[in-house]
């Protein structure tokens, strides 16, 4: 197996290790001979791991090129998540007493390096503090108070300043590392088949509209399932449930992804999971993954600030700049000039470092392919909004739309229901659309959604009240295995 420990700088990494190599995070991102090892193991070591940042899209890449990231996305997330000490502290509570109980200090500090510690004297704290975050380097601290230890702060080391006396200690760790293996357990549920559909109405634009998930609930219900709508403000409720339905537009810096995240790890049934949300809201991964499996794409361009000029000579003008996590055609827009570009792409990557830069395709509408559970589900063909380029445009004071027309899967060329089958299931075996342009006999995936829309009146325009039901299906199949599963 290739190991590729990767670092911010160079000089970030001391150690000489046979058999693993040390390169930069520019390198494994923009160089093509990194895209193309398999069998590969990645350790991020970057500096930091902010959302966009370099570090973050190391481990977003690593993920979209099969190789096996740690930490992987969603654990950055988790060490990024506001209540960190406190989910850390409720979950360790009884070992983080245990283990610093004969402590004769009132503050300890321990650097752990793939679950170990250099003293050896916590070294089952540390694993499970290791466990949990999945990060190669941690730095936690411990104070004792009137009610026992806290902890008081935990984040992510830079490995280049790891002191010199633990560099053996480190190196050893790895291999320890390299020969350890995980054991998941999930816990039982309930008997009895419930499942929240969480949905936002304060939002305007939402996936489904209120008829659509009311249809959600009666197929629910038919299933001899209890559905049930509860609101952001009712979240604490999730864990009464054995699964969760997500009708609120999803984003990773958002409220959906945590829930799904908690809900996901609690042990329940979540479309759509938090590895979906995160792989479809990233148009970075997303361009990656489906060049890397042969998937039809418009000509792309992953723009870093030392490429800029490459865009027009690679895609030509009118092209198209995509902010990796744009939503609802937000964050897209059509460059005409090669002024408005250099202006629009340096707006655009100060905000993230990576953006995505596409050939324009003009098309009177994109095909929509409703993917669950690994099978096509609904077509629709959605129709660019009056006197725009995108279906949805958003002016300053209202958005408007292109209509919605849909359509019998036999009605559908079979190559578009083939492409769009086997670009989701890339991303997993939730509930996905897939967004495709035709041009003239070829198609084009443009974008793989995670949470698709299905609106009363639109997307169940042939199928009516059996596509709720098969939704509702799927969770009830998936809650009744996990109940199997947990029973054994």
């Amino acid at each position: 197996m290739n190991i590729l420990f990767v670092v911010s700088q160079q000089q970030d990494w001391p150690f000489d290790i046979p058999g693993i190599s040390a390169i930069t995070a520019h390198s494994y991102l923009t160089d093509p001979a990194y895209g193309d090892l398999t069998c590969t193991k990645v350790f991020n070591l970057c500096r930091n791991y902010r959302y966009q940042n370099y570090g973050y899209y190391v481990s977003l890449l690593a993920e979209a090129r099969g190789h096996q990231p740690l930490p992987d996305v969603e654990a950055i997330r988790s060490l990024q998540a506001a209540d960190l000490l406190q989910q850390a502290q409720s979950r360790l509570e009884n070992l983080i007493q245990c283990a610093l109980f004969e402590a004769e200090r009132t503050e300890l500090e321990l650097d752990i390096y793939f679950g170990r510690e250099p003293t050896g004297r916590h070294e089952y704290l540390c694993a499970e503090l290791f466990r949990m975050l999945r990060a190669p380097v941690l730095h936690a601290r411990f104070e004792r108070g009137e009610g026992g230890w806290k902890l008081t702060r935990v984040q992510t080391g830079n490995v280049s300043d790891i002191e010199e006396a633990h560099h053996a200690f480190f190196t050893d760790a790895i291999a320890a590392y390299l020969r350890e293996a995980k054991i998941r357990i999930n816990r039982p549920r309930e008997d009895q088949p419930t499942l929240a559909i969480l949905h936002d109405p304060q939002r305007a634009e939402t996936p489904s509209n209120a008829q659509a998930l009311q249809k959600f609930v009666e197929a629910a219900t038919l299933l001899d399932m209890r559905a049930e709508l509860i609101t952001p403000r009712e979240a604490k409720r999730l864990p009464q449930f054995d699964a969760l339905f997500l009708r609120a537009t999803t984003n990773v810096n958002h409220y959906t992804y945590q829930l799904s995240r908690q809900a996901a790890a609690a042990g329940m049934v979540v479309i759509d999971d938090p590895d979906s949300i995160l792989r479809c809201t990233n148009k970075i991964y997303l361009a990656e993954l489906l060049a890397r499996n042969h998937v039809p794409v418009p000509k792309s361009l992953v723009v870093h600030k030392g490429n800029v000029d490459q865009i027009v000579p690679t895609l030509g003008l009118p092209c198209i700049l995509k902010l990796p996590d744009g939503a609802f055609s937000i964050g897209v827009e059509k460059i005409h000039s090669e002024a408005q570009l250099q202006e629009r792409a340096q707006a655009l990557l100060k905000e993230s470092e990576l953006i995505l830069a596409q050939q324009y395709l003009p098309t009177e509408f994109d095909w929509r392919i409703g993917v669950l559970d690994k099978r096509p589900l609904f077509v629709c063909k959605y129709y660019m909004a009056p006197g725009h380029w995108q279906i949805i445009k958003h002016d300053r004071h209202q958005v408007s739309e292109g209509r919605t027309e849909a359509l019998a899967l036999r009605e559908v060329p079979d190559e578009v229901i083939e492409i769009a089958v086997r670009a989701a299931n890339l991303i997993g075996d939730g509930f996905y659309g897939v967004d495709m342009k035709q041009v003239g006999g070829q198609y084009y995936i443009i974008e793989i959604n995670d949470n698709p829309n299905v609106d009363a009146g639109n997307e169940d325009g042939v199928l009516g009240d059996a596509l709720y039901r098969e939704v509702m299906g799927v969770f009830r199949k998936r809650i009744d295995a996990l109940k199997r599963n947990t029973s054994l």
